[in-house]
This record gives C-alpha cells, sequence and structure tokens, in this order.
C-alpha cells in the first residue's frame, strides 16, 4: 500500500491507478521520490470525493463539479491508444484536463511519435495550431529542447473529443515542476529549467485561439490557489508541498 497523505479516499485512487497505465503501482514507479504519478494523485485525489472544495482556477473556468484521476480520454476511434490525463476537472462550463510534469522535462527524452491513426481528418479548423505541430514532428523538424510536444498534443486532441461529448469548453493544464535538485540532492540542470521555460512559451504561442485552450502554471502557482482556500484545503495544500519539495 502507498504511504499516501491524511485525509485521502485511497480506495477510490486505488482503484483509478488499477486502471491507467504503466503498471506504476506493481512496478513500484509510484514509490519512487520523484515519481510525478504520486505527486498528483495525493494532490488531486483529495477531491474526488469532495470537488466542491476544489478553489477555482484563474480565467473564469467555473466551479468544479467533478475531479478524477488517472482518466482515459478516448479518441474518435475504437482501436489503439488514447491518451491519459493526471488529473481531469469538471466544471459548470469546461471540462479541464491537467497533463502533470515533475521531472520529466529534465530527464533524457523518450521517443514519443503519433501513430498514422492522428492524420484522420476529424479534428477540424479549429485545432490548426495543434495539427500544424502534429505535422512539423511527423516530418521530422524538432521545435521542442525539453518539452513533450507530442504528448500535449495527443492530450489536446483527446480532451477535444470528450469535450465535446461532454458539451464543454476543453482546456489543457500543463502542470510542472522546477526542482533544484534531484532527490538524491543533485542539482537539476538550471539550463534544462529555461528551455522548458520557452518551449512552454513556444507551445503556447503555437496554440493560441485554438479550440482547446492551453494553460500553463507551475505546482508552486497551483498550490498556493490552494493554501488561499478553506483551512481544510490549505492544510492539504501544505501537506503537498511538505512531501513532494522541492517542486
Amino acid at each position: 500500500m502507498p504511504d499516501f497523505l491524511p485525509g485521502l479516499p485511497t480506495d477510490l485512487i486505488l482503484a483509478s491507478l488499477g486502471k491507467a497505465p504503466g503498471n506504476e503501482l506493481k512496478s513500484g514507479k509510484f514509490d519512487s521520490p520523484e515519481s510525478s504519478s504520486a505527486l498528483a494523485a495525493n494532490a488531486f485525489g483529495w477531491f474526488l470525493n469532495r470537488p466542491d472544495l476544489l478553489p477555482p482556477l484563474p480565467g473564469g473556468l467555473g466551479t468544479a463539479q467533478s475531479v478524477a484521476i488517472e482518466a482515459e480520454m478516448r479518441l474518435p476511434w475504437a482501436g489503439g491508444k488514447h491518451p491519459w490525463l493526471s488529473a481531469v476537472i469538471e466544471t459548470d462550463r469546461c471540462l479541464i484536463g491537467a497533463a502533470s510534469a515533475r521531472y520529466e522535462p529534465f530527464r533524457p527524452a523518450k521517443k514519443n511519435d503519433f501513430a498514422e491513426s492522428y492524420d484522420r481528418k476529424v479534428w477540424g479548423e479549429k485545432m490548426e495550431g495543434y495539427t500544424r505541430l502534429r505535422r512539423t514532428h511527423a516530418n521530422g523538424a524538432r521545435r521542442f529542447t525539453v518539452l513533450d510536444d507530442v504528448q500535449l498534443v495527443k492530450a489536446a486532441y483527446g480532451l477535444r473529443t470528450e469535450a465535446q461529448r461532454r458539451r464543454k469548453r476543453p482546456v489543457l493544464l500543463y502542470l510542472y515542476a522546477e526542482p533544484a535538485t534531484w532527490a538524491n540532492g543533485r542539482a537539476v540542470d538550471p539550463a534544462r529549467i529555461a528551455a522548458h521555460r520557452v518551449d512552454i512559451k513556444l507551445f503556447s504561442e503555437s496554440v493560441e485561439g485554438d479550440e482547446v485552450a492551453f494553460a500553463e502554471m507551475t505546482w508552486p502557482e497551483l498550490l498556493a490557489i490552494w493554501g488561499r482556500g478553506k483551512m481544510p484545503v490549505a492544510e492539504h495544500a501544505a501537506r503537498v508541498a511538505e512531501r513532494f519539495g522541492p517542486l
């Protein structure tokens, strides 16, 4: 049993993690001191059975009606792999999908490409920014130094599909950390942190105006919002920061 933070609905969290790909629990990856999955599950898992306590995000995105973790966003076809998001918040007007990154951008990049199925003309004219990024990547041009643009484009396509089903406005939230050190105390390369910031800005500019709105926020910024919430939420935010810092 993972060592979850106090007050979490562990049964609901374990059920969500058990459905997700990657075998995080059985493989022991979830227990790693650098686990991004553990951070997101502990942070958002607290709200699974109390979405009404989740403080609203900036930008008038609405009041949370439900919160899910490790949520699959199914694409508009049956077979193949579908993108998964660290957390999904449904409000009265939006479907917000959080793609969480912790140490991943500062590790050696893993190969990530698009299957041919993504070439289908099903995304609509209001997704041209994301589609241009997909085509650029498929043509072999590398625009980003450390950002996993493929993961984000896939997430946006899945989020758009699910938001249309629910008749909500889709918002992709890139939630990331900028830790000064690895878990072993070794310094994270500050040049890669700076390059990550540049990549995020370029990605945001590339998809501006598309149907899936793109927002970015650091984990400390999110926890600061929670810290200004009601007392149980503020206490939870403090516990997340203490357990998973530096962020």
